[in-house]
């Protein structure tokens, strides 16, 4: 995965680690990770990252924590 180009999300707050980078690799596989763990890499397809965005942006996840 050393090949992979990281893209930091427009929403990140500055440079104090506090950012999500998105990578796509083979096979059409989308990348995340945080930029103060590059090393803790999760992977997924984009339709299963499209249905959490989903999910998450219609309130799915409020209650969770709670």
């Amino acid at each position: 995965m050393s090949q992979l180009v990281w893209q930091k999300s427009s929403f990140s707050s500055g440079g104090q680690g506090e950012c999500v980078e998105v990578a796509t690799g083979s096979a059409g596989l989308v990348h995340l990770r945080e930029s103060d763990d590059p090393v803790v890499i999760v992977t997924t397809t984009p339709a299963a990252l499209r249905a959490l965005l989903r999910a998450t942006k219609a309130g799915a996840f409020d209650r969770l924590g709670r």
